[in-house]
């Protein structure tokens, strides 16, 4: 095993800036995939459980929906809430039980709401519940993205290290081109953040600065 010295944010900039793999690149169609930017992740005023790594993504997230818009390509929203049981939480949702865990993130609660600052569309855009990490896992997302015979997932949201991690790595598995706009997603800590990047960029997805992504659906547009 290789060591290292470096910080996890220092490692993923020397292999942003050295990169070692050929892109998948992207395809010819894309679904924008909102991963759970709700609350209970979101306001950092309110909630222990939320995160900010950069200060413009929900507006940068804000972005990539009216460009999806234009193109009438499909725009996904999750969310995770449990019952008051938490029984559909299952052992990962149930591994804690204080008022900031998992699985007190109940239906109906300010903690399972979407922020107010994005832009979502109730008519086109598409809400799937999800109860585990995975965008995919048990929710109706892959049977949407055959009928838009999509090729290409871009993921944004949070955690870096848990739930965008996780879909990206199904999103690949399904033969799905995968990209994650980095400046779209956030985690809890640096660490977490920059550490998952890097491996999602040496192994499983694109992670890219956003302004590429703007300047390929703009040119889908054209």
């Amino acid at each position: 095993m290789e060591t290292s010295n470096k910080t996890a944010r220092e490692i993923y900039l020397d292999v942003k800036a050295n990169p070692a793999r050929a892109r998948f690149g992207f395809g010819k169609k894309a679904v924008l995939v909102n991963i759970d930017p709700q609350k209970a992740y979101t306001r950092t005023d309110l909630y222990k459980t939320a995160y900010q790594t950069d200060p413009k993504q929900l507006d940068y997230i804000n972005q990539l929906v009216e460009k999806f818009h234009v193109l009438n390509w499909p725009v996904v929203w999750t969310h995770v809430a449990y019952m008051n049981s938490a029984e559909d939480a299952g052992v990962w949702g149930q591994r804690t039980d204080t008022p900031d865990s998992l699985q007190n993130i109940k239906f109906d609660s300010q903690r399972s709401e979407f922020d107010d600052r994005l832009n979502i569309d109730k008519v086109r855009d598409v809400v799937y519940l999800k109860k585990m990490p995975s965008a995919f896992f048990e929710t109706q997302l892959q049977s949407l993205l055959v009928f838009h015979q999509v090729d290409t997932v871009i993921l944004t949201g949070g955690s870096t290290s848990g739930c965008i991690r996780a879909t990206g790595v199904d999103s690949l598995s399904r033969g799905y081109k995968t990209i994650v706009p980095e400046e779209c997603v956030a985690d809890k800590h640096e660490s977490y953040h920059y550490a998952n990047l890097t491996d999602l960029t040496l192994k499983y997805c694109d992670v890219l600065e956003v302004n590429e992504v703007f300047s390929w659906l703009d040119n889908q547009a054209k």
